[in-house]
């Protein structure tokens, strides 16, 4: 009897210590600081997007990993240039869309053409086509090639940005319910309320731990990171330094973002060099370090970080000197620029923590100098229509705040999109720096890099054309219950699939 007894004991215990893992809730729940507007694919190179979106619901051709493992392969496995235009793309093979549909070499190339379409206007274009003609044949169901004008010597790379969806997918509008490879469906859009994504027991790649994750916004830093700390969520990605006060359950990462505002350099007094010299001077960088900022943050002279190819070592942060922009901004006026007229700067709510703080200061320190500027705030389709062409013709002089993120190396993700006089959120029109975008475009080696280094020159130091902040620093709250790595990535895209459970 009494073995008897032992036995049911230990049975007992068995299943007692069984118990948690058998019903240990596999869902997360994400809070995001900023509601996304849309979550189209097409758009997944903006953060608020990439995040719900990228490699969970849609996936791209190549991956750029994140812990220096350099080019990844996704839903292409190799790749190879055919000549010095054109590169072959073999594609993994007996992959499927969540809605059942078979992947193949014609959902590639109509992923692609959607993207570029002109009936939609698509972030991921602009960032990752800029200045491209691309064509594109199917050599068979598994083999696409693809040939740029002028040459892309790095389109492996750029095709690391682009999602894929499937063939028939509507090409003149955002769609609302994305449809894709990855290892999550996308289930439910509760506008103003949530985001859910489930499972796709049907994924090609190995099968996630995390079962379903709710995406939740909340504009309030703290109390995002209060949701974590009490149970009712398990990440919050970007909070801020002031709420970072955890070391358990807190990580700092390098953050892929610069913050910048970009002058409209076409209308005035904006188009007058002086002035866009005296708001550079006006900005006192070192006052927001260690406040409302992370003291990690650096000052930043181009909106891309220093590991980027040709990123200009010879420019320098500007210095805080007040006296000096009013006396620009004095020598503009004795030639007749109008510098009274109202600036107006434009922020995009929620876009990091203390984003209005930092405005705010801004702001006060720009009227110190003497100019007259306001401040306007927007949500994020709001903000767009200032960012992104067409501009309104009657806008006035503007300075529109910004994050950049240029995590993948080449300032081709940076500069036909931001400086050139066609890209989608230029607002500068210079052909000499045209040319130099177009040129480095096409180079290999040595060269290139002289050139984009060279472009960055024009940008900063002949035309001036922004306002360089910082090179960012992320913080994020990570549940004790989950492991999560924040990484350079979380800046831009969260991956599901990466998260396991303790």
């Amino acid at each position: 009897m009494r073995n008897l007894n032992s036995c049911l004991i230990g049975a007992a215990l068995v299943t007692m210590t069984a118990m948690p893992v058998m019903a240990q809730d596999r869902n997360v729940t994400i809070v995001l600081g900023e509601e996304v507007d849309v979550v189209d694919p097409c758009m997944s190179s903006r953060s608020n997007v990439g995040r719900v979106i990228l490699h969970n619901v849609s996936e791209t051709l190549t991956e750029l990993g994140d812990q220096g493992d350099g080019l990844m392969p996704r839903l292409a496995t190799a790749w190879e240039p055919v000549d010095e235009d054109t590169w072959r793309f073999t594609l993994r093979p007996d992959v499927q869309f969540s809605d059942g549909t078979a992947f193949d070499a014609e959902d590639v190339i109509y992923s692609i053409e959607r993207t570029n379409s002109d009936q939609i206007v698509c972030d991921n274009s602009a960032k990752y086509f800029g200045g491209l003609e691309v064509s594109m044949e199917a050599i068979d169901d598994l083999t696409v090639e693809i040939t740029t004008s002028p040459a892309q010597p790095i389109l492996p790379l750029l095709l690391s940005g682009v999602t894929v969806v499937p063939t028939g997918t509507d090409a003149s509008a955002f769609i609302t319910e994305p449809v894709g490879t990855g290892p999550y469906i996308f289930s439910e859009w509760n506008i103003g309320q949530n985001i859910i994504l489930t499972r796709n027991d049907n994924y090609w790649g190995e099968t996630p731990e995390v079962e379903s994750a709710t995406y939740v916004f909340r504009s309030d830093a703290a109390v995002a990171a209060a949701m974590v700390e009490t149970g009712e969520a398990d990440i919050v990605p970007s909070m801020s330094v002031l709420d970072a006060t955890n070391p358990a359950t807190d990580f700092s990462y390098p953050n892929s973002e610069t913050f910048f505002l970009r002058i409209d350099t076409d209308v005035a007094p904006l188009n007058d060099r002086r002035v866009r010299e005296a708001l550079n001077l006006a900005i006192d960088r070192e006052a927001f370090q260690g406040t409302i900022l992370a003291e990690g943050v650096i000052p930043a002279t181009q909106i891309v970080p220093p590991s980027t190819l040709g990123w200009n070592p010879d420019l320098q942060v500007w210095p805080y000197d007040p006296e000096r922009a009013r006396a620009l901004l004095e020598e503009a006026r004795a030639d007749g620029v109008d510098v009274d007229t109202e600036i107006n700067l434009i922020g995009r709510s929620n876009n990091f923590p203390n984003v209005t703080e930092v405005m705010e200061v801004m702001l006060a320190m720009i009227q110190d100098a003497g100019f007259n500027a306001s401040l306007r705030m927007y949500d994020v389709s709001e903000w767009e229509d200032f960012y992104s062409k067409p501009f309104a013709g009657d806008r006035g002089p503007q300075l529109v705040a910004a994050q950049h993120d240029n995590a993948k190396g080449d300032p081709v993700f940076t500069m036909f999109f931001k400086y050139h006089s066609e890209g989608l959120q230029g607002a500068v029109w210079d052909d000499r720096l045209d040319s130099l975008i177009d040129q480095a475009t096409a180079a290999t080696g040595d060269e290139r890099e002289a050139l984009w280094r060279e472009a960055f020159r024009v940008v900063g130091e002949e035309i001036i054309t922004d306002i360089p902040m910082f090179h960012m620093v992320g913080f994020a709250r990570v549940s004790a219950r989950i492991n999560f790595q924040p990484t350079i990535a979380t800046n831009s895209e969260l991956q599901l699939a990466q998260i396991t459970f303790n």
